[in-house]
């Protein structure tokens, strides 16, 4: 891959850069104290078309690449998590299993209103017993009578739970087969009778986009809400991490990017011992180290997704990226409140929060142990 992004990525990377830096950036630390966006700016995201930035033009997306996807969510990391948490359910998780093996009629009654943000998305794998083994869940998917199925059973952990419209919920359709075509993704909309949100489940972050646990009770799901075809869910759910793991890579990429001009801004500015703390050789190791690893994973992110653009698979090498870029973050954001000193592990500066929202990158879509038995299995294979 040439090093220059395209122009199309480039004028949306500049364009995403200044709406974060105008905009997103500085409302930061009065949505980590209100616990909410601005309407105002869930509005503006709406009408730049940020919900819809994978989405084909035809159904009202920018239809931009992988690596487009890419650059958004590096750029959206370096404001309040709560923006890449609103949007990147209709970009990535959320979507993808509908635009990969949605039927043409799906596609048409949904994605528009997930392009133009009326709609948000939502992506229910996870339950109580089955985290980082998927196949272990335990929702089922009855065949009834009448047709279609019936759902049962409980996802927890789920992002976006209270204000989603569109769910891709995974359920067994055959108990015995399970990973091996036994479990169906469908498609279920807020409303639905016998689906219901149970309990927000508040967590060590911000919470401004919360997590939540569904319970579906005899819940009937209509067989034109089977996305691809019966037994073959667990594969579209695994397709679909693929991505999502480039995206948070890209997200903690981002998240690094800010710590580090937050950390530069404040050893410039902050004296001890009569001089700048940019001047002790100790602060320089930690910003020298969070700086190196910017730059190590930025090239190797855009090009992954570059070759995903093409058509190849990178399943292990999204494992690496994700595995690295959010351990690299964890570092980070620990040298970030270091710099800090006392001042880091206040509320009212701005490196406490992404101190916190660091850790849960480690663990979601994918443990970081996970990821290393996805890179030791292809090695081995």
């Amino acid at each position: 891959m040439d090093p220059r992004l395209p122009d199309d990525v480039a004028l949306l990377q500049t364009e995403t850069r200044r709406l974060v830096d105008r905009e997103l950036r500085p409302q930061t630390l009065a949505i980590e104290r209100e616990r909410a966006i601005p309407p105002s700016l869930i509005a503006l995201l709406r009408s730049l078309g940020y919900f819809g930035v994978t989405i084909p033009e035809r159904y009202g997306g920018m239809g931009a690449s992988c690596l487009g996807h890419v650059v958004v969510q590096e750029e959206l990391g370096r404001a309040h998590p709560a923006f890449n948490l609103l949007v990147s359910g209709n970009n990535g998780i959320g979507v993808m299993g509908l635009l990969r093996d949605g039927t043409d009629a799906q596609k048409e009654r949904f994605l528009p209103r997930l392009a133009s943000g009326e709609w948000i998305a939502a992506f229910a794998l996870t339950e109580p017993n089955a985290g980082s083994d998927a196949a272990a869940i335990e929702t089922r998917a009855e065949p009834h009578p009448g047709g279609g199925f019936r759902l049962h059973g409980v996802k927890h952990f789920i992002t976006r739970a209270d204000i989603a419209h569109l769910f891709t919920v995974f359920a067994l359709t055959d108990p015995k087969r399970r990973a091996r075509g036994g479990i169906t993704a469908f498609l279920v909309e807020k409303g639905t009778p016998g689906f219901r949100l149970a309990r927000i489940q508040e967590s060590m972050g911000s919470d401004v986009i919360k997590q939540g646990e569904l319970v579906f009770e005899d819940c009937p799901v209509d067989d034109d809400h089977v996305i691809g075809r019966v037994g073959e869910g667990f594969q579209s759910a695994m397709r679909v991490l693929d991505l999502g793991r480039l995206s948070l890579a890209a997200r903690s990429l981002g998240m690094m990017e800010e710590l580090l001009a937050l950390s530069l801004a404040h050893a410039r500015t902050r004296t001890q011992f009569k001089k700048p703390l940019a001047e002790q050789p100790a602060i320089q190791a930690m910003l020298a180290d969070t700086a190196t690893e910017i730059a190590m994973i930025r090239p190797a992110l855009y090009q992954a997704a570059w070759r995903r653009d093409q058509g190849e698979s990178v399943g292990p090498n999204a494992a690496m990226l994700k595995l690295f870029a959010s351990e690299a973050l964890g570092r980070a954001a620990d040298r970030a409140v270091q710099i800090h000193g006392g001042m880091g592990f206040m509320k009212d500066c701005a490196v406490e929060h992404v101190y916190r929202e660091a850790r849960m990158m480690r663990i979601i879509e994918g443990t970081s142990e996970i990821q290393r038995m996805i890179i030791a299995r292809d090695l081995l294979a």
